[in-house]
């Protein structure tokens, strides 16, 4: 722990800055940590930022960085956990201030499926689904959702 005295700008950034690390058994893999922040992420200080807003944005990064490291015959999904819900294809995502995270998709026979979680029950597991037959390319959502966040 420093010593340094901060000044109020460099105590203010500080707080505006997340802080996020990663350590993998290959030192070559993607880090979500290692990438650059969209705008969005560092506009408003994260001690301002509710739970579901803190929560989304941060699932975002994580989302773009699993894509990045998918072919073209796959789309992300998530599977959920603790129970025997399945998979959802995440095609949207939203939260509802304070606490409410969403993600919108579909289900491997196709029928629409939504998400609503508390933050305080989060677990989100990324998986890669073969991406849908009649598509010629697959969908991206955590690239759309992280321009969202830079335009932000």
């Amino acid at each position: 722990m420093s010593d340094k005295i901060k000044t109020a700008a460099e105590a203010e950034e500080a707080d505006a800055i997340p802080r996020q690390h990663e350590v993998h058994s290959d030192p070559k893999a993607r880090n979500a940590a290692d990438q650059p922040l969209p705008k969005g992420v560092k506009k408003t200080p994260t001690a301002k930022k509710s739970p579901a807003q803190w929560a989304y944005e941060r699932i975002i990064l994580y989302l773009k960085n699993f894509e990045e490291d998918l072919d073209n015959e796959h789309e992300i999904a998530m599977g959920f956990t603790g129970g025997d819900a399945g998979v959802l294809r995440i095609e949207g995502m939203g939260y509802f201030d304070p606490d409410i995270v969403t993600f919108y998709g579909t289900d491997p026979t196709g029928a629409k499926t939504q998400l609503v979680q508390h933050v305080s029950q989060l677990n989100v597991m990324l998986r890669a689904l073969p991406k849908s037959v009649e598509k010629a390319a697959p969908t991206r959502i955590g690239f759309r959702l992280a321009q969202d966040l830079e335009d932000g």
